[in-house]
């Protein structure tokens, strides 16, 4: 394939692209935020809405602090004596581990704090601290390095181990990481999530420099050991439990959470955390540590690592490269369908890969590639445009020197004619009669215009009839009819323009006050085969048309001037032209004459000044 476009341009544009999507994908390998991740979040939730909903492991369940706990409490957050006697019913439920997301600072009554301390220690417990970040523009990348921390009290503190609840949201507020681990000012601290799996497990999962070991494997986790949040469905898809119902001794409600790791949290209207998922507009935060929790058990959390990443980068340099070469190489409109339809294949294989859990950047390929490609185009189409105002301009300078309708089948078919092409044609030779004499008395400005006004005349006969001048000799021409494809009458058209030629220069003439009888077209018309063919060298060439037919109307012109004559035409070009006007057209007076340089003789028709000004023809020309 060869380009419109300069080699050097599109290695340049080549260069460029790949330059740019390179800086992007150095940013997303970086976990650099970027408006990009804006766009990868919407289509992130679309791909995840079109995989849709799936069932949460039954290990984790909730038990919310829901709108009915809250009215029979009477207020919120309920009392710690209140909060120590549900700790109690948890673990009288046989609950094996207890995460807590609620911040138990301050203190309230002395009784009620020593009563939560002793239940919390009934059983294996995390309670939750907070992360005070003064900037939160931070990298994926970056294990978070909160500023302080706000830690719970203590003594409760002494009683159950301690895990961080913030989460990593984007743009819009969504949560898409849970991080595992903090980097504290007191050092690194875990997530309440990890603690609260660990209490679980009875052993504390180990961070490794690539995921978290878990007793099925290692789960991938994305740069900085976040964990990247894989939903389950609209509130309430993790098993939640009320509250309210554990202290009613609700049948079923103890049951729910037996041998299950509890995670204890707000979820009623207006209290708490909320968050908006794809899923949900208000998923409660409970509900978002439980999904990470959750996705740890089943290893279902979405993977996100190093190597995902590398191959969203490369894919973007793929597209990137493919694309701008399509628009390089391609017709425009054949590149856009086949980069549009990569694009679409890309995103497909990101939404059925996002089915078995991996998360590939659907936004990196696009924000790459799309710039560059169009980018491109654009180039390309305005080289184009300059190249065809280029092209007309040397088809209409070309067409100065060659016939239009031969310049135009040369510009559009450069191999035009490369093998001569044998047909029939009608041949007409016309000249001044006259002219030596006129041009040495006019001298050479005024000859000048005067063969100016006179090629004029007979390039517009002759387009009106059809034809094509193929020559100009002085004061002489010669004109083909049916060339470079033969026509259903090109006989009668060159009998009509011949003695339309005759007419009109016959006024030209009159009209520029020049003596009498100087300067009357004289013609000669033959009609027969001809031979279309390029001449001359391999880097100079010209279209002509060759043949015994020209060489015979070019002597049919003697035949008129010793004749006495102004046109003489062959007995062959007018029975054809009789043919093809479906009317009998014959000459005032006929003679068989030899012509010089052929052995046989032939009938010609002979018409002087006055027979051939008064000819009509009978049929319009084509």
């Amino acid at each position: 394939m060869k380009s419109s476009l300069p080699y050097w341009f599109v290695a340049l544009a080549l260069l460029v692209g790949v330059a740019w999507a390179g800086w992007l994908g150095q940013r997303h390998l970086a976990g650099l935020a970027s408006p990009i991740d804006r766009a990868e979040t919407v289509l992130l939730d679309m791909r995840i809405l079109a995989v849709g909903p799936r069932p949460a492991p039954p290990e984790v369940v909730i038990v919310g602090i829901d709108d009915e706990t809250i009215t029979k409490a009477g207020r919120y957050p309920i009392g710690r004596d209140r909060l120590a006697e549900l700790i109690g019913k948890i673990r009288n439920a046989g609950a094996k581990a207890l995460g807590i997301d609620m911040l138990l600072v301050g203190n309230t009554d002395d009784a009620a704090d020593a009563g939560l301390t002793s239940a919390l220690g009934s059983l294996p417990s995390v309670i939750a601290a907070a992360g005070v970040f003064k900037d939160d523009n931070r990298p994926v990348s970056a294990i978070p390095a909160p500023d302080s921390i706000l830690p719970p009290l203590p003594e409760f503190a002494t009683s159950a181990s301690v895990g961080l609840v913030n989460v990593a949201a984007d743009a819009g507020g969504t949560p898409r990481h849970i991080p595992l681990l903090f980097m504290t000012p007191e050092g690194p601290e875990p997530s309440l999530s990890l603690r609260a799996l660990g209490l679980y497990l009875g052993d504390m999962p180990a961070l490794t420099a690539g995921g978290v070991r878990l007793p099925g494997g290692v789960q991938p986790l994305d740069l900085g050991w976040h964990l990247p949040l894989n939903y389950y469905g609209p509130m309430g898809t993790v098993r939640t439990v009320s509250a309210q119902d554990l202290f009613d001794g609700t049948p079923g409600a103890a049951a729910a959470v037996k041998d299950r790791l509890v995670l204890l949290g707000a979820t009623a209207t207006g209290v708490g955390d909320r968050f908006s998922t794809p899923f949900d507009q208000i998923l409660p935060g409970v509900e978002v540590l439980a999904t990470g929790v959750s996705n740890l058990m089943d290893g279902s959390a979405l993977i996100r690592d190093g190597l995902v990443r590398k191959a969203d980068v490369a894919a973007a340099l793929l597209i990137t490269v493919a694309g701008m070469a399509a628009a390089a190489f391609l017709p425009l409109a054949v590149a856009s369908v086949l980069f549009v339809l990569t694009l679409c294949g890309w995103l497909a294989a990101a939404t059925l890969l996002l089915g078995d859990g991996y998360w590939f950047s659907a936004a990196l390929p696009l924000a790459a590639s799309v710039p560059p490609v169009i980018g491109l185009a654009i180039l390309r189409q305005v080289f184009d445009r300059y190249q065809m105002r280029r092209l007309e301009t040397a088809q209409d300078a070309l067409s100065r020197f060659q016939a239009p309708e031969l310049a135009r089948r040369i510009a559009e078919d450069p191999s035009f004619l490369r093998e001569p092409s044998e047909q029939d044609a009608a041949v007409l030779f016309v000249d001044l009669a006259g002219y030596t004499g006129l041009s040495e008395r006019m001298g050479p400005a005024r000859t000048r215009e005067f063969l100016q006004a006179f090629h004029t005349i007979v390039v517009n006969e002759t387009e009106r009839h059809h034809g094509l001048a193929m020559s100009f000799m002085g004061d002489g021409a010669m004109i083909c009819f049916g060339i470079p494809d033969p026509g259903l009458k090109d006989a009668v058209n060159a009998w009509q323009c011949t003695f339309d030629l005759v007419r009109e220069v016959g006024k030209w003439m009159a009209g520029t006050g020049l003596r009498s009888g100087t300067g009357a077209l004289r013609a000669g018309v033959h009609f027969g085969p001809v031979v279309l063919s390029r001449l001359g060298h391999e880097h100079q060439q010209q279209i002509t048309v060759t043949g015994d037919c020209v060489n015979v109307a070019s002597r049919l012109m003697e035949v008129a001037k010793e004749h006495g004559s102004l046109v003489a035409m062959s007995s062959e070009l007018m029975e054809a032209a009789a043919h093809e006007a479906g009317a009998d057209l014959h000459a005032p007076r006929t003679e068989t004459v030899a012509i010089r340089g052929r052995q046989k003789e032939m009938l010609v028709g002979l018409w002087t000044a006055l027979e051939a000004e008064a000819v009509k023809l009978v049929v319009p020309a084509n």
